[in-house]
């Protein structure tokens, strides 16, 4: 009975989380490793409290309120700044649906299939995927592919990594190297990602669990933060360890740097294969939470309806709309744009710049619209406040490099 009712609560921080871990995030883990090899491990570590930490408010604010983020917003902030976070989460969203199909059109083209081909594909079974009205399924779907994610662990038998030099690399960390400090903010930055608040709390209104499921969601939450922080060192040990065999430096920019670098260890049809699925699986992952995310927070502050759970009818037709549209928007843009460079910066510089400003509101949100019962205490209130400032100094820290200041 326990497992059946832990199973019916389940789901919502796995999907988020494994969608964290997205196509842009495990080529920056790629990088890391093939840079500064193992000494990127300790990072990632120091990062799963801190990640608990934020989406575990969106638990509780979810559940309590029976209200998503946007609409809270709106509530107790105005309609002025539930605007301004429906019109940035949007620009966020586009920005990273972007990465997404980048990522599926350089799986395809390993297995030379155009562009032309993977991203319709996607666009259409993408949009079914949500148009079925049921949040089950689509997490249910969500889940199982995001778990693809997980191959590349085979990957690390061809390349067998060397326990003293992970060891040696939690000790030597090269803290006066700017451009390790750099990398580590950026890190930082993409961990706490607007979508990923207005995901996770408008999907459990739309499990309708109840207050009295509070613990066990947590207990998803912690889970997933594990599971997600697990995949990036694991990618950050599959690159250290192809640099550390190869015994030079290597640039990986693109799905096919991170598949010909392995393939020296493995083949190339395997490294394809398990590249590949572990790409797409992050990359379809993260376009269904970061589509349903931008859809929930833009109607919530619109006040239109905003439920998965109900098929598309003249009342729910802007939900739909909205969904399917940040497909299309997003992958007609990968199609038929040559340099993305121009926006990558943008959206980096973005979603600094939101960091502040998303952490900000989740911490008044909390505190201002939770019953006493379910807000914050003691010590444990303190240490999530101290740490979201960290995170907002680091999200104002990566505004400088990024546009070249400082």
């Amino acid at each position: 009975m326990k497992i059946k009712r832990w199973l019916k609560i389940f789901g919502p921080g796995l999907i988020v989380m494994l969608a964290d871990t997205d196509a842009s995030c495990l080529i920056t883990a790629a990088q890391s490793g093939a840079q500064y090899g193992y000494s990127m491990i300790l990072p990632q570590i120091i990062l799963i409290p801190i990640l608990y930490m934020a989406q575990e408010m969106t638990v509780r604010l979810g559940i309590v309120t029976k209200k998503g983020h946007g609409e809270l917003i709106r509530e107790h902030f105005g309609k002025k700044w539930a605007y301004l976070s429906a019109i940035t989460l949007l620009i966020s969203v586009i920005g990273a649906l972007i990465t997404e199909f980048i990522g599926i059109a350089g799986v395809g083209e390993l297995f030379g299939i155009s562009k032309w081909i993977t991203v319709p594909f996607s666009i259409i079974l993408l949009s079914l995927i949500g148009l079925n009205g049921s949040y089950k399924k689509v997490e249910h779907i969500g889940i199982a592919v995001g778990l693809f994610e997980l191959v590349f662990i085979i990957g690390l038998f061809f390349v067998h990594p060397s326990s003293s030099q992970i060891i040696n690399g939690f000790i030597k960390l090269p803290i006066n190297d700017p451009n390790y400090i750099y990398l580590i903010a950026a890190n930082v930055g993409a961990v706490i990602i607007p979508w990923m608040v207005f995901y996770q709390q408008g999907a459990v209104i739309d499990k309708k669990l109840k207050p009295n499921m509070i613990k066990e969601e947590k207990y998803d939450t912690a889970i997933g933060t594990i599971i997600t922080q697990a995949i990036m060192i694991g990618y950050i040990i599959l690159f250290a360890a192809i640099v550390a065999n190869k015994n030079n430096i290597i640039k990986l920019n693109s799905v096919a740097d991170l598949t010909n670098v392995l393939s020296n260890f493995s083949g190339i049809n395997t490294a394809k294969i398990i590249i590949g699925l572990s790409i797409i699986g992050g990359a379809f992952v993260a376009a269904i939470v970061v589509a349903l995310a931008g859809t929930w927070g833009i109607t919530e502050v619109l006040n239109v309806p905003h439920s998965l759970n109900y098929k598309i009818s003249r009342k729910n037709l802007y939900f739909y709309l909205i969904y399917v549209s940040v497909f299309l928007i997003s992958g007609i843009m990968v199609l038929f744009m040559q340099n993305m460079i121009d926006i990558t910066i943008f959206i980096e510089v973005l979603n600094a710049l939101m960091t502040p400003i998303v952490l900000g509101l989740l911490l008044m949100l909390e505190n201002k619209a939770l019953p006493n019962k379910y807000k914050m205490h003691g010590f444990y209130k303190w240490l999530v406040i101290i740490c979201c400032l960290i995170f907002m100094i680091f999200g104002i820290y990566m505004i400088g490099p990024t546009l070249n200041f400082w």
